[in-house]
């Protein structure tokens, strides 16, 4: 694993972040409002607009912000929420990050990396409850090659158990070189998602003491890299709570725009977690720029109007309550029956957290997930057609702006819903998710995929799966 930053400059201007937010201070009510009409009309945002948004203070103008942020998810993506789960696969890590509790020098944690076999039982508990998408962590560590990943993902793809099978794995690990990349884009994966944590280079220095993540530019051009192998769908990310959080969000504009320019387009998501507490891990208790609830919606808002076609990632990491209010303010993906312990979905251990990075807000079933997302409204999506089709990075784009993909991705989430219907769910999910199935069907509105999807959802009721448009 080679570490060096090379003679590269930052993307990331701090001082010009700085001075956008300072001359964005108190924006004009009119401005605010033609900056959110022009995210309406699906165009990305600018830095300075960007930062009027985050400056706004008045609640009526807030929500302003939160309505604009609702319609333009409904737009884009319609009522769907894609459902996945996390899978770490190991916590040996050689970097001393101070908020973390996989750090190298965190002795109360106990070190476990699966084995291919407990692997493979792992993978047999998540789709045996009907999971079809998962991102596999890896702490940074010589253990974990690109070698090793590669394996680890062949292996996820080769466990099927009754209907159900992983379809769609992504990938959160420590930042590679090119031909690294390429070993793990050959196994299969969709998304490579590497979190520059926080944007603010001194910060990051400080929280950052040894290891090779201690070096910023390397990690900030780790996206770049994988995007040079050939991997065109990648996640970004910051850890709020580490620093100012209207920084974090113009740092992952700035980054969505550099790969914009670079590659000819932007990160296929984003995420915004909020520091967790971990075990013996004092930072985490007590962050230095705790984000409050308000804030956290306020942020939430701001990305899905700076990003129109950005998929935006909320975690279980969130209580329910939050996750249930900010959902609507322009979420794509969550993740739900999750448990981060080493091991934990198989031997449902009771001292999981002694093997977790942190500790998590949600942690009802996935089938308690999916019954409340269809009370509510929300066709729960296992879908990976696009991946499959090769409608990813630029080819995902070009179905993305036309508004292709709420046409062919509603149908697909409905599809994907009854098999979760049909496979795994309780009496409570299925009698409110059929109603659900019913409504949506007739909403439907090209004659010639509705036709299409009543013939498919008869098959797939007949034990067919994986039929997709």
């Amino acid at each position: 694993m080679k570490v060096t930053s090379r003679a590269v400059e930052s993307f990331v201007n701090v001082s010009e972040i700085e001075e956008k937010l300072r001359k964005n201070a108190n924006p004009d009510r009119k401005r605010v409002e033609e900056i959110i009409q022009k995210s309406l009309e699906k165009n990305r945002l600018e830095p300075d607009e960007v930062a009027a948004l985050l400056n706004v203070k008045e609640p009526d103008l807030l929500e302003s912000i939160y309505e604009g942020a609702r319609q333009l998810k409904e737009k884009i993506y319609g009522n769907r929420i894609v459902l996945f789960a996390p899978l770490y696969i190991g916590n040996r890590c050689v970097n001393d990050c101070v908020y973390c509790g996989f750090r190298v020098s965190n002795r109360a944690v106990e070190r476990k990396t699966l084995s291919f076999e407990e692997l493979k039982k792992e993978v047999e508990a998540l789709v045996s409850r009907g999971h079809k998408r998962l991102i596999l962590v890896y702490g940074e560590h010589p253990d974990y090659s690109a070698e090793f990943i590669a394996k680890t993902v062949e292996t996820v793809y080769s466990v099927k158990v009754g209907n159900g099978e992983i379809r769609r794995v992504n990938i959160n690990a420590a930042p590679m070189e090119v031909e690294d990349y390429r070993i793990v884009k050959e196994a299969g994966i969709g998304t490579f998602q590497i979190f520059q944590e926080t944007y603010h280079p001194e910060v990051y220095k400080q929280l950052h003491p040894k290891g090779p993540k201690s070096d910023y530019l390397y990690r900030l051009y780790g996206l770049d890299r994988a995007m040079e192998a050939g991997i065109d769908d990648v996640g970004i990310g910051a850890l709020f709570g580490l620093y100012d959080w209207k920084f974090e969000v113009m740092g992952l504009i700035y980054h969505t725009i550099h790969l914009e320019e670079r590659f000819g387009v932007g990160p296929h998501t984003i995420s915004f977690p909020r520091i967790e507490p971990a075990v013996a891990t004092p930072f985490s208790e007590n962050p230095p720029h705790r984000v409050s609830d308000e804030d956290f919606k306020h942020l939430v808002a701001t990305i899905r109007l700076a990003v129109p076609y950005t998929g935006m990632i909320l975690t279980a990491r969130e209580p329910i309550k939050v996750r249930r209010e900010v959902l609507p303010l322009g979420v794509s993906q969550i993740d739900a029956g999750s448990n981060i312990g080493i091991g934990a979905y198989s031997s449902e251990d009771p001292e999981f957290y002694k093997k977790s990075q942190f500790l998590l807000g949600d942690m009802r079933s996935l089938d308690e997930v999916i019954g409340e997302l269809a009370r509510d409204g929300y066709i729960p999506s296992f879908c990976t057609a696009c991946y499959r089709l090769g409608r990813t990075g630029e080819h995902f784009m070009e179905f993305a702006i036309p508004g292709f993909v709420k046409e062919f991705c509603t149908p697909n989430a409905i599809l994907t819903f009854v098999e979760y219907l049909q496979d795994y769910a309780s009496d409570a999910t299925k009698e409110v998710g059929w109603e659900l199935v019913e409504k949506e069907v007739e909403k439907v509105s090209n004659p010639r995929i509705k036709s299409t999807l009543v013939r498919y959802l008869e098959r797939v009721k007949l034990g067919e799966r994986d039929l997709y448009f």
